[in-house]
């Protein structure tokens, strides 16, 4: 599989990485994971040329990155394994965020819980250094930490050799800049998707001037644009996929309308050889700022149909075609 730089890092991380939130199992995806399917799952991916793999605490409270480091024991060299900070269960330090599974979660971006943060996250993998270390969330009042205080943790981090680069995920615009201004950072994972392309505004030029890396996440929208969620599929309240703040485009007269465009996209699937997934994983990798997209797989066969888009190449008129549709298509009914 194709690769690319990750910022100046120094590494290369393949353009289609594993996203391991769904690993962590839970109410969240309507059924639970079977952890020794999700090493497997790991280790095929890797065997694909998949070396990104993308985790965090917060993931089945911690059961994603013990997965991951299961998954990489005698692999562990073959991974650029990124993992995060800054989402905070312990106890009640930070700004609440958000609840479910019967626990509280925090904002927190402090000296005092990254200290505990990065040697959790250690253990769990069980790994003695963390490739890209990226913080999950911005902090937020009224337990603020500034920008400024938390880099100065993560550097001292790197110095230690505990992570070899440092990266954010949904910050601002001006966040990013402040954080680039206060350390080295390398990377920033945000939401995108051909039917959700705000960071063609901001984010992704900025990124493209300043060789930062991007790992987009969402970008085949929980699963809607693999055509595989058809207009029968009901999902439960407690699955992440029934919050139609995160996935409007999940409701019903939406997701008809997604799937009567990706029904019309036949003749691309046909010319290309390849699925829908992987159509829509290579015309998000084609656009300009982004390097890396970051796609969920619980099993063998999502992560093989997935593997196979980083080998793909669309011609110019077809990408430009598929903008054109998915312009066309407008924006998504509110519920």
């Amino acid at each position: 599989m194709k690769q690319k730089p990750l910022g100046n890092s120094g590494l290369s991380a393949s353009i289609v990485g594993l996203g391991a939130w769904v690993l962590g199992g839970g109410q969240l995806w309507g059924q639970d994971t079977d952890d020794a399917e999700s090493v497997r799952t790991i280790q095929a991916a890797l065997d694909l040329g998949i070396n990104l793999i993308d985790t965090a605490p917060a993931y089945g409270w911690g059961r994603s990155e013990r997965v991951v480091g299961r998954a990489l024991k005698g692999r562990r060299d073959r991974a650029i394994l990124a993992t995060k900070c800054g989402l905070w269960w312990e106890d009640a330090r930070g700004s609440f965020f958000t609840d479910f599974d019967g626990k509280k979660l925090y904002r927190s971006l402090r000296p005092d819980t990254l200290q505990l943060e990065i040697e959790n996250s250690l253990r769990r993998l069980e790994t003695d250094y963390i490739d890209l270390y990226q913080t999950h969330w911005p902090s937020v009042p009224p337990d603020h930490t500034p920008i400024a205080d938390t880099m100065a943790v993560l550097l001292k981090f790197k110095e230690q050799g505990k992570i070899r680069a440092i990266g954010v995920c949904n910050v601002s615009l001006e966040e990013l800049k402040e954080n680039l201004r206060c350390g080295g950072i390398v990377s920033d994972q945000f939401r995108y998707s051909m039917l959700h392309r705000e960071a063609e505004a901001d984010i992704l030029p900025f990124c493209a001037q300043h060789q930062i890396a991007t790992l987009t996440y969402m970008s085949l929208e929980q699963g809607l644009l693999t055509g595989k969620i058809g207009m029968d599929r009901v999902f439960k309240p407690t699955e992440f996929r029934s919050n139609t703040y995160w996935n409007d485009w999940l409701i019903p007269v939406n997701r008809k309308r997604v799937l009567d465009l990706l029904a019309s996209w036949k003749d691309l699937t046909d010319k290309y050889a390849c699925t829908l997934s992987q159509l829509v994983i290579a015309w998000t990798a084609a656009q300009h700022g982004v390097t890396h997209v970051l796609a969920g797989g619980r099993n063998l066969a999502q992560v093989s149909e997935n593997a196979k888009a980083g080998d793909l190449t669309l011609e110019t008129a077809d990408l430009a075609r598929i903008r054109r549709d998915v312009i066309a298509l407008g924006a998504p009914a509110k519920a």
